[in-house]
């Protein structure tokens, strides 16, 4: 986790909760397990996400293909 970073459960059938860290990177975890970041996202699009009626909507139109993003690779749970 990044130093100053706030996850924040997120009210969503698609995703499960997002992460906000003070240097702007934003990474999202869906309910499916896969985690991706997303680089130089500005707090006015998070608040916007967060506020959003439908945040899969919001995410879809104004982070999926707006900013520089990796996929995270997450071991899987051991039993």
């Amino acid at each position: 986790m990044h130093h100053g970073s706030t996850t924040i459960p997120v009210d969503s059938s698609w995703i499960r909760s997002v992460t906000y860290a003070a240097d702007a990177t934003l990474t999202v975890r869906f309910r499916s397990g896969t985690v991706y970041r997303y680089f130089t996202v500005p707090r006015s699009i998070l608040e916007g996400f967060l506020t959003a009626p439908s945040k899969g909507a919001f995410f879809t139109h104004r982070i999926r293909s707006a900013f520089p993003h990796t996929q995270v690779v997450v071991p899987p749970r051991r039993p």
